[in-house]
């Protein structure tokens, strides 16, 4: 059977826990991926479904790939869609995988609560601007929010921020650099989102996988 062009469905995943955590919910839906991003340098991966394939691309542009359809669905993060805004996407599932928190974290010395209460104005130093910018802006706390991309953690130890705000899973890289966690901001999970034309489009190939990942997050959510 051949499939019409249109009805070529592309997946956007990121390499390391979306993509080892969405393989059981392609698995449901009948989907395996031909190769292993970790292994293979190839950025488009087929499945064992010709109509089917996956594009390996960086976590935070995922919702972008989605929206201006060069992906016509994806897995995200509910930290990167809230930084992205959503806009032009359809977010159908939580899938209840990667899961994680948002929290400030500070170094375990640093009195947070108290500059907190005292109004003090803090440097806060993240990737989530907007996350952080809403959070501080809703307890009335004056914050200059200071971009970073890669380790947040060494921010506070060399004095370039006061605290940070990151995601974060076990804890274990905030105690190994004696940071404390001084408020949870919020529970992440990751989405899965769709094109919105995609979805008019492409309703009688996609449906069957969207109803089929729904099916599975369920089970793992039980």
């Amino acid at each position: 059977m051949t499939h019409s062009v249109t009805q070529q469905l592309t997946l956007a995943l990121s390499k390391g826990r979306i993509f080892e955590e969405t393989l059981p919910l392609l698995q449901a839906a009948g989907i395996t991926v031909n190769e292993d991003p970790e292994t293979s340098r190839k950025l488009i991966l087929g499945t064992n479904d010709p109509s089917v394939r996956v594009i390996i691309i960086r976590a935070s542009d995922v919702p972008t790939y989605v929206q201006y359809g060069a992906a016509d669905f994806g897995v995200a993060g509910k930290d990167v869609l809230l930084e992205h805004g959503g806009e032009g996407l359809y977010q159908p599932i939580d899938l209840n995988i990667a899961k994680c928190r948002m929290s400030v974290a500070a170094p375990a010395d640093f009195d947070y609560l108290t500059a907190v209460r005292q109004g003090a104005r803090l440097r806060i130093a993240t990737k989530y601007l907007l996350t952080a910018r809403e959070h501080f802006a809703a307890k009335g706390v004056h914050v200059d929010l200071i971009k970073l991309y890669g380790s947040m953690e060494l921010a506070p130890l060399v004095g370039l921020s006061d605290a940070i705000v990151d995601l974060v899973s076990t804890g274990s890289t905030l105690r190994a650099n004696n940071l404390v966690e001084v408020e949870h901001i919020m529970d992440i999970s990751s989405r899965l989102v769709v094109n919105q034309a995609a979805l008019k489009l492409k309703r009688e190939r996609l449906q069957p996988i969207l109803d089929a990942f729904e099916r599975a997050s369920q089970r793992i959510s039980a």
